[in-house]
């Protein structure tokens, strides 16, 4: 046998031998910086702002054990986050098991901490003992100092690991911990730039949370390295500087019912008093707020000792169940529902439903580890159990609260029967024609929903130039007429009777609201291509609060996108560019030495054949393609030096103005066009967002448009 031939085989041999020598043991927060998304659930934006969480929230389980006051969270510049609170500080002493300080023991030993001594913490969030020590992990460095008994205690880390012993650096009269730390860019690779809205947003919420406890956020970005360091010096909080920077500052004596009446205020309630209770139940202190207001859809916003629950949990089961038991007894004992009416259900008592459901115990369970679901069955029983009993009070004692109340679900019960009655009529017909697509749909060749995906259009003249420049095989086009029915406000009966909208559906597939069915989905990419005018982005609009509204699932798997065609297309000779933004056309054309002021922008479409005008032709040079971003094209000449030819801009005002060739090229060649996918970061701002500009709110909506005035690109 060869040499070569031996050696492959000896390779190959130990390749497929696993034994002993396979298992890999990582020590210290090794295994946090292998697999950080099993800690913070992601290494995108929102693993990157959960590191602002973990260590916020330490502090704010000593204001839960009212031994804090006060946190302040500081972005910093170059990435650094620095967060205070005035609590009694992280122990310094030595720990009599790992022998180091009990600092360093919470920063660097993962499942260590004081959330696991009831007597320490009656609540907290914090369950494994591993918050401070992963954000400790994922940083590239973490300094945390500790006033506590008049001394001041320092321990710097680099990738979670001590640069030295914890030592005492100077004396003090204050008392609490800073912690400051930046993420290791190595883990988030697709930046460390926080969010300020969304760090104002998280822990104004921590604030109604929290009776009592100020919070104040400081954006102290705009200073140079040196010049924070230098305020940093003597500066316990930063806000106490009284620095020339943005920041909030929250504090709420009202608990959940200021946190009602917030997400209440811009809304038409229907029912004037606020219900509020806060009730213990064996070891379960339950505290819930509600509130309902002029619409059809529902918010329950959950926390579980303090932790924002997204997907609900066990309190939020046994809520559910109480509200539609409370709200049914009394309507029956009150005759305001008539033996033989049928009861309210869950769904009718949802609409217009706006409640916070807050829990606090001991030895509480969530399902993972970035808590989104609370687990503990105890809390569904003492949820349902103090919630019943306070709100059956409320009624009894509110008697014209109650009566709306009830009529607001009775409402909701003959409108869902009606909704029921039509969805039922359409699906039927359906049924009874094969579910015919509509006629106006150019459908793909394609039957892979993995690979297909369907372009929506306004109009037929955009629709026809589509169809003519798509790929066939895996692209349909959908044209709609005109505006699209609003849909905010709009029950599923009213839905369904618009034609647009009923195409829309059948088209896309998978039906609609509590019975679509996204495994029935035809189209893996569905793609909104309006006109880049005032029109074609309310057209957008329509469409996005529809799919919002009765399609979410398909907002949050990431398969709806908007279209970007080219906002400009630039001849100059025999070389074509097409630009997608004001400021692209502006850069090329100083670029190539012309005033973009003195050159006619026109609307006449320019034909790739058209002769070269005026100013001489271009200097010989070989073919070829000039590269750009993605979603860019360029043909013409490279090579030799290039005349003074003027260019000849069009400025494209709707699909329909753009031929076949150029539509394809631009907007649907998967090669060259851009994409912008729709996501929702925050569904409380983006469906609060939606209600103001969609609603019936006028007012709102007038305040909105003046207050982002500044915002808007308008073209003029």
């Amino acid at each position: 046998m060869a040499k070569a031939e031996e050696k492959a085989e000896k390779k190959t041999k130990k390749s497929d031998v696993y034994d002993a020598s396979n298992i890999q043991v990582l020590e210290g927060l090794e295994p946090v910086r292998k697999r950080p998304g099993m800690y913070i659930g992601t290494t995108g934006p929102e693993g990157l702002h959960h590191l602002i969480w973990e260590i916020f929230d330490n502090s704010r389980d000593e204001a839960m054990a009212g031994r804090c006051s006060r946190i302040e969270v500081a972005l910093l510049p170059d990435g650094y986050v620095r967060v205070v609170d005035n609590g009694n500080g992280i122990p310094v002493g030595i720990h009599p098991k790992t022998k180091v300080s009990a600092l360093e023991t919470i920063m660097t030993v993962l499942h260590a901490g004081g959330k696991f001594d009831n007597d320490a913490y009656k609540y907290s969030g914090g369950l494994h003992g591993v918050g401070a020590s992963v954000v400790n992990a994922l940083s590239l460095h973490t300094e945390v100092m500790v006033h506590q008994d008049g001394g001041i205690h320092m321990q710097a880390y680099d990738q979670g690991k001590r640069r030295a012993a914890v030592k005492k650096i100077g004396t003090t009269k204050d008392h609490g911990t800073i912690v400051k730390f930046k993420p290791d860019v190595e883990i988030f690779k697709e930046g460390i730039d926080f969010d300020w809205a969304k760090v104002v947003s998280r822990l104004r919420q921590q604030a109604y949370l929290v009776k009592k406890l100020e919070i104040n956020v400081v954006d102290a970005r705009g200073f140079s390295v040196k010049e924070m360091d230098r305020i940093l010096e003597d500066a316990f909080f930063i806000k106490d500087q009284k620095l020339n920077v943005p920041s909030m500052s929250f504090y709420f004596e009202g608990g959940l019912r200021s946190l009602v009446a917030f997400y209440n205020h811009t809304q038409k309630t229907v029912h004037k008093n606020i219900f509020y209770a806060e009730k213990e139940v064996g070891n379960v202190q339950v505290e819930v707020a509600l509130q309902y207001i002029d619409d059809i859809d529902s918010k329950i916003v959950a926390y579980a000792n303090n932790i924002f629950n997204s997907e609900g949990g066990t309190h939020v089961a046994g809520f559910k169940t109480a509200l539609t038991r409370t709200i049914n007894t009394y309507a029956k004992k009150n005759n305001l529902i008539k033996d033989g009416d049928d009861s309210l259900t869950g769904d009718d008592l949802a609409e217009g439903l706006v409640a916070v459901v807050s829990v606090k115990m001991q030895e509480i369970q969530f399902e993972g580890q970035t808590k989104s679901k609370l687990g503990s069955m105890e809390a569904q029983g003492a949820t349902s159990s103090a919630f019943s009993e306070t709100f059956s009070s409320f009624l009894e004692e509110n008697p014209d609260d109650a009566k709306l109340i009830v009529q607001k679900g009775i409402l909701a019960l003959r409108s869902r029967k009606a909704a029921k009655a039509a969805k039922d009529s359409v699906l039927r017909k359906g049924a009874l024609e094969g579910m015919t697509l509509p006629g106006k749909l150019a459908d793909c060749q394609s039957k892979k929903a993995e690979e297909s995906e369907i372009f929506i259009v306004e109009g037929d003249s955009a629709g026809g130039t589509a169809k003519m420049g798509r790929d066939r095989r895996t692209q349909a086009v959908l044209p709609l007429r005109g505006k699209i029915l609003n849909i905010e406000r709009a029950r599923l009966d009213k839905l369904l009777a618009s034609e647009q909208v009923r195409n829309l559906v059948i088209a896309i597939g998978g039906g609609i609201g509590d019975t679509f069915d996204i495994s029935k989905l035809r189209y893996h990419k569905i793609i909104i291509a309006t006109d880049a005018d005032v029109d074609g982005a309310h057209i957008r609009t329509l469409i996005l609060t529809l799919f919002y509204r009765y399609f979410r699932p398909l907002i949050e798997g990431g398969y709806i996108y908007i279209a970007q065609p080219p906002l400009y297309k630039v001849k100059r000779g025999k070389e074509i560019h097409y630009f997608y933004a004001q400021e692209e056309l502006n850069n090329y054309m100083t670029k190539e030495g012309f005033d973009v002021n003195e050159v006619e922008i026109t609307s006449d479409s320019i034909s790739n054949d058209d002769e070269e005008m005026e100013g001489g032709a271009e200097a010989d040079g070989g073919e070829g393609v000039e590269e750009g971003k993605e979603g860019k094209g360029a043909k013409g000449k490279k090579g030799g030096e290039k005349s003074k030819t003027k260019p000849h801009i069009q400025r494209y005002k709707g699909l329909g103005e753009m031929n076949a060739e150029e539509l394809g090229e631009t907007t649907m060649d998967i090669h060259k066009r851009v994409l912008k996918r729709v996501t929702i970061e925050d569904s409380d701002e983006a469906s609060n967002t939606i209600e103001i500009l969609m609603g019936n709110d006028v007012p709102a909506r007038k305040t909105f448009i003046q207050t982002n005035a500044k915002m808007a690109n308008i073209d003029a």
